[in-house]
């Protein structure tokens, strides 16, 4: 196993070799993210494209975000997103951003992940900022008070993706709801109970996780012929997928059950590019569960293919804007960042989230005399006995 401060060096060493080629053709900004404090899965360095600025003569499509802006949404609104992989912008096509994320967390995530990081912070934790901390009211049932939670993580991820001009959200998952210990641990925006995004396009595009591909493998890589089984337990996500834009593909969307992977991609791809050529003023948003799968897949050729239109990246040569893909859209967001300590922490997190279910069975209880999540959590603590009088640091 190589040293810790190794594998750190490599990665600074792909870190600078991709600002470069970012700043090839674009004026770029940095959401620095060195110890993972913003997203412990996401680049160190999160690259913010503002501006083509490689033709003088050529119209230039700007951004309208600012960087200040974005890095305070993300802040507040990484929470309502499974492992924290918030709404991403990572291409920018004429002026649009094309994002990535993992999807929404769900009720056990939430409230598990926010319980270690209040734990782990020594009750320091300051996820939506003071003055919003969720409150748990008193004279609503404990119901009504998750609710009242979800619309603000939610509500705060929403003016995210409104910030960004992002209209339609692309969900790769073939699962409603994906289920972890047993529990409902992330959901996604086609299932929110209270329609919190119906002001959004969202298009249900069902596509295999990484679990499939070991068949993929176990064929020597062959794709043609390999077709998922829609009949199992756990896949209940229809293909949706609006009429406006089925109509103009000359693709018979009833049969997608009946793809091999390779037309199933292939057609997938065909919708993604129709969608941000449709709309000269909106972007588009693509994830799966985690975001580091299915999320890259479609990224990534998602990019080459501008790449191979001049439309993205123009003064790239084909091994450099492979390089660019590989490193950024796949192994920079793959990886761990930050420290050992903090890694390790993070392997904690897990063991936490079963703990919180064996201990509390993820039951709504009596709200704190405080009337705040954060009392809740330090019953928690207190209980299973991961804080005393000493705070954790």
């Amino acid at each position: 196993m190589l040293p810790w401060c190794f594998y750190v060096v490599q990665v600074e060493t792909i870190e600078s070799r991709c600002l470069e080629l970012f700043g090839r053709d674009y004026k770029y900004s940095v959401i620095h993210n060195t110890n993972g404090e913003v997203c412990g899965h996401y680049p160190r360095q999160i690259v913010f494209l503002e501006y083509e600025c490689t033709d003088p003569h050529k119209d230039r499509f700007e951004s309208t975000v600012q960087t200040s802006k974005l890095q305070d949404l993300v802040n507040r609104s990484k929470m309502a997103r499974c492992r924290g992989r918030f709404v991403c912008p990572v291409i920018l096509y004429n002026g649009k951003h094309i994002c990535r994320s993992s999807t929404l967390a769900g009720w056990g995530e939430l409230y598990g992940r926010t319980g270690y990081n209040y734990i782990f912070s020594g009750g320091a934790d300051d996820t939506w900022g003071a003055e919003s901390e969720p409150e748990v009211p008193e004279d609503d049932s404990a119901r009504n008070g998750d609710s009242q939670l979800f619309d603000k993580v939610r509500g705060l991820d929403i003016k995210l993706l409104r910030y960004l001009s992002v209209r339609y959200i692309c969900d790769l998952m073939v699962e409603n709801k994906k289920v972890k210990f047993g529990l409902n641990v992330t959901s996604s925006e086609k299932v929110d109970k209270a329609q919190r995004y119906a002001d959004f396009t969202l298009l249900s595009v069902p596509y295999p996780g990484c679990e499939f591909f070991k068949d993929y493998k176990d064929r020597d890589y062959t794709a043609e012929g390999l077709v998922f089984n829609w009949n199992q337990d756990f896949v209940d996500a229809p293909l949706t997928i609006p009429a406006s834009f089925t109509k103009n593909l000359n693709i018979d969307w009833s049969e997608y059950q009946s793809w091999d992977l390779v037309q199933q991609t292939q057609n997938y791809l065909k919708l993604l590019l129709h969608i941000i050529n449709s709309d000269d003023e909106s972007g588009l948003l693509v994830h799966c569960i985690s975001g580091w799968d299915r999320t890259p897949l479609f990224v990534s050729m998602l990019r080459l293919s501008l790449w191979a239109d001049g439309a993205v990246h123009a003064s790239l040569g084909p091994a450099e804007i492979l390089y660019l893909t590989i490193a950024y859209d796949w192994f920079l967001f793959g990886c761990s960042s930050g420290s050992e300590r903090q890694a390790r922490l993070e392997a904690v997190r897990e063991v936490f989230l079963a703990a919180y279910s064996s201990t509390v069975g993820l039951k709504s209880s009596a709200p704190s005399p405080s009337g705040a999540i954060s009392g809740l959590l330090e019953q928690f603590a207190r209980g299973v006995g991961l804080r005393g009088t000493n705070s954790i640091v």
